[in-house]
């Protein structure tokens, strides 16, 4: 039976877990963003590709403060932006009706509009406030910045208008290729166009089928690129649109906040904690085994609902990240069948405990590496950004060091113990 020492001892290590989890909680509630940098373009068109049209700046319009209001409030403020005449941006943008042309505020100043013909021809225009610097609008297949392809506009310091796809391949901003992408572009050039104190960018394509849910990033930064590398955006989104009845998916992004908060605190930290108590405490019997029984449980329970949000992310987002879907999922299966061999657990004498051994250990082992590496590709594919990558480094690396020393504290422990002569010696015969 457990003494009042062992209750003691174990709300202890509950404070103790509780306070790791507070310090560590702002790290990983980061992991949801989309904290990776865009790159920067240039004064001039180095390779004369005609990728961009020129059109006349107006130097005199009123847009040097830079502030920031939220476009399209109210049905009247909706109105009177999505009613501007567009016809300013020439054939074939500016001939479109606005009476076909679905117009949608989107984000901060952003406005999204755009019409489809029947051969699945996109006409897209974006618009923004814009004072310096780049405004772009990405289409991804999971709404993460890698591997997307995004349509860039900006003005340069001469007044010349620039326009340039972008192939988001990885995070360096040499992996941002200018010229390259998957957007299936047509042959009219894209556009982009200062009217008042609005940028717009407007581009056509042909894609395989109509668009519906759709990931779109937005983001924009103040400084002019330099070389066609893009600038450090100044802010930036990530949303899921739905083309198809011009709306913005409300989908709660809280939930991956909390998706990766209950992976790494229930696979990051207590399971490992766990399974540590078990292997180099048990010669506090039987405290060891309250502890570990109960620190599994809990991060079992921790583990299982970062699947079930991260499931129901999968279905409202429709993410296409089926690598780390697949890892959670299996991490799940073997951690069931952990929690079956709790119950199917047999008696020590029994000559099936030694089999039981080592299915527990080995399938325990194989289930804290897969959910370790599932972390860290979570990571990765939300673009945590370095605090992230750092904090659940230095996690891990607290794990490792305990690991190391409390197996070298134990192998002196078994090598003294088998060294000790024994307390009664019988004479030889």
């Amino acid at each position: 039976m457990a003494t009042s020492s062992f209750w003691v001892s174990f709300s202890r290590i509950l404070v103790g877990l509780y306070l790791v989890f507070v310090f560590l909680e702002p790290k990983f509630l980061a992991a949801a963003g989309f904290n990776k940098n865009w790159v920067e373009p240039d004064n001039i068109d180095p390779d004369n590709d005609g990728q961009y049209q020129v059109l006349t700046h107006d130097s005199d319009d009123p847009f040097a403060d830079g502030s920031i209001s939220t476009a399209g409030d109210g049905d009247g403020g909706r109105y009177e932006v999505c009613g501007t005449d567009l016809s300013f941006l020439g054939p074939p943008y500016g001939n479109i009706s606005t009476s076909k042309m679905v117009c949608s505020p989107i984000w901060n100043t952003f406005i999204l509009r755009y019409y489809q013909r029947g051969d699945n021809v996109m006409t897209i225009i974006l618009s923004a406030v814009y004072t310096t610097g780049w405004v772009g609008i990405g289409f991804s297949s999971n709404g993460m910045m890698v591997g997307s392809s995004a349509m860039v506009g900006w003005f340069d310091r001469k007044g010349h208008a620039r326009v340039k796809q972008y192939y988001l391949q990885g995070d360096d901003e040499s992996q941002v290729i200018p010229d390259k992408g998957e957007l299936p572009l047509n042959n009219i050039p894209p556009v982009v166009v200062l009217h008042g104190a609005m940028i717009y960018l407007a581009f056509q394509a042909k894609f395989d089928h109509r668009l519906g849910r759709q990931p779109i990033i937005l983001a924009f930064g103040c400084r002019y690129p330099t070389h066609l590398h893009l600038t450090k955006h100044d802010d930036k989104t990530a949303i899921w649109f739905d083309f198809s009845q011009a709306s913005v998916l409300d989908i709660d992004m809280s939930q991956k906040k909390n998706h990766a908060m209950l992976g790494v605190i229930g696979w990051g930290l207590l399971l490992p904690a766990g399974a540590i108590i078990a292997r180099y405490l048990k010669h506090k019997d039987p405290l060891w085994y309250y502890l570990h029984a109960g620190i599994q449980f809990l991060g079992f329970i921790l583990g299982l609902g970062a699947v079930l949000l991260g499931i129901q992310l999968h279905r409202s987002m429709d993410a296409d990240i089926p690598a780390h879907r697949a890892i959670g999922i299996f991490v799940l299966v073997l951690s069931i069948l952990q929690i079956m061999a709790f119950f199917l657990r047999p008696d020590k004498d029994s000559k099936y405990r030694r089999y039981w051994n080592w299915y527990h250990h080995w399938f325990g082992r194989i289930a804290l590496f897969f959910g370790a590496l599932n972390i860290i590709l979570g990571i990765e594919i939300a673009n945590a950004g370095n605090e992230c990558k750092i904090g659940y480094g230095f996690l891990l690396a607290i794990t490792l060091v305990a690991v190391i020393v409390l197996e070298g504290l134990s192998c002196m422990r078994r090598r003294d113990k088998s060294s000790l002569s024994p307390t009664f010696q019988m004479n030889p015969i």
